[in-house]
């Protein structure tokens, strides 16, 4: 098939590698001009696991390119996802603009083409989305909805750091839809995926990732409480979390079941606020939703206090983004904790070799600079420095590759926020629930 991807964030960039594997024609669509020229030069524009290998194969193969002329990606292809981001408010409204925008984008695009055409919105959406998506594209388009083109749901449960295992291996496929053709059309699209196909009701499937986020949050807060716990009672928060996540039949799952740092990143925190949200409009008394995040953040008052407890001054943080092997910095909860460092004036060096701020792009890189304007001046490019630098090393990187590095220096204090058992006998280390 020939598809379009509007958006070329984390979701979209990979729909773009994933599908182009699959042997489908693909066209992305972007307002950011070097996120295009990284992908029409054969790279990904975003860190993630075998993404790369999938744009170079895709641009070799001539069936992945990349413009910001959408009324010709609209004009060469029978179907467009949507997968632009969503971002929250302070108050925790999700803006739906970006939605509506490329709603009119298609819309125009639609106005000179006569065969039938498949929206798919793809991004995480408020119920009402596709209702209000598709009377702007019939307003602009002057085409008749569900007779020229439809608009089908379909969520993604995609986890940074394996989305394109998760593309391809997903829990389920939810598919929501008022037109059967548009169905057919999308079950043909997934038809090589193992998952099953659930066809919902359009107001389930536009609520699925807002109570899924949710609950995601929900784990993590309930996880460190416990190993808040287990560390004051000389537990083994480890053990005990795992004992509890192998009952699958009562406890459902282990992940997110592990004591550790405060949840982070811009799905979990954007759904939760965007569901409290939805529960105060509509005079809905929430209490268990609306302390999750209060829960967040004590955990992250809980890593600074371990951390100003030693009496250091100079503090090396491994790991910047909210998840191992991203480079995702957006809602970071250690961004919180350099915040905090930086206001009494310690002295910081990072590492993160995900993090490269030369190749950081669109939402991603405003927030870093936002939060954190001299970012440049403590991101440092080799573990060595940090580690010669530190007589504090703060763990918030699960990747084992420095742990002989770590051990080979004498007198070095670690807090580990990830658990990396391995330093757990390192003589002043310290674990935040364990």
């Amino acid at each position: 098939m020939n598809i379009s991807i509007f958006g070329l964030g984390y979701v979209g960039t990979v729909c773009l590698g994933c599908f182009a594997d699959e042997g489908h024609n693909m066209i992305g669509i972007d307002i950011i001009q070097s996120k295009l020229d990284i992908i029409n030069s054969g790279k990904s524009a975003i860190v993630e696991n075998e993404v790369d290998k999938l744009i170079r194969k895709g641009v070799m193969n001539n069936n992945i390119s990349a413009t910001n002329d959408y009324l010709k990606a609209v004009e060469n292809s029978e179907i467009a996802f949507i997968c632009v981001g969503t971002p929250v408010s302070i108050e925790g409204n999700l803006n739906l603009e970006n939605i509506y925008e490329v709603s009119r984008q298609i819309g125009e695009g639609l106005r000179n083409k006569s065969d039938f055409f498949t929206v798919v919105i793809r991004s995480t959406v408020l119920p009402g989305t596709n209702e209000k998506a598709g009377k702007i594209i019939e307003e602009i388009s002057k085409k008749k909805l569900n007779a020229d083109f439809c608009i089908v749901n379909n969520p993604e449960f995609l986890r940074e750091g394996s989305a394109v295992y998760d593309f391809f291996n997903p829990p389920m496929t939810v598919l929501a839809s008022d037109c059967e053709k548009g169905l057919k059309i999308v079950t043909e699209l997934y038809k090589k995926l193992k998952a099953p196909i659930d066809l919902v009701s359009i107001r389930s499937s536009e609520s699925i990732k807002l109570i899924n986020n949710s609950y995601h949050a929900l784990k993590i807060c309930f996880a460190n409480e416990v190993g808040n716990i287990c560390k004051k009672l000389k537990i083994d928060s480890e053990e005990l979390m795992g004992l509890f996540s192998r009952d699958n039949k009562l406890n459902i799952s282990p992940v997110y079941f592990k004591p550790g740092f405060a949840y982070g990143g811009s799905c979990l925190t954007k759904d939760l606020k965007a569901l409290n949200m939805l529960a105060k409009e509509n005079n809905l008394n929430v209490p268990v939703l609306k302390n999750i995040e209060h829960s967040n953040n004590i955990q992250k008052e809980n890593a600074f206090d371990l951390i100003s407890s030693k009496n250091v001054k100079k503090v090396g943080i491994y790991g910047l983004s909210f998840k191992t092997g991203t480079d995702d910095i957006r809602e970071s909860p250690i961004i919180d904790i350099l915040e905090m460092l930086l206001e009494r004036n310690y002295e910081i060096k990072i590492f993160d070799e995900f993090v490269n701020l030369s190749n950081l792009i669109g939402s991603n890189k405003d927030y870093l600079y936002k939060k954190i304007p001299h970012i440049a001046k403590l991101l440092v490019p080799d573990f060595k420095e940090i580690l010669n630098f530190s007589e504090l090393l703060v763990i918030n990187n699960s990747s084992k590759k420095f742990i002989e590095e770590i051990k080979s220096k004498p007198g070095l204090q670690i807090i580990d926020l990830v658990y990396i058992p391995e330093l757990k006998n390192f003589p002043d280390y310290q674990g935040i629930s364990w």
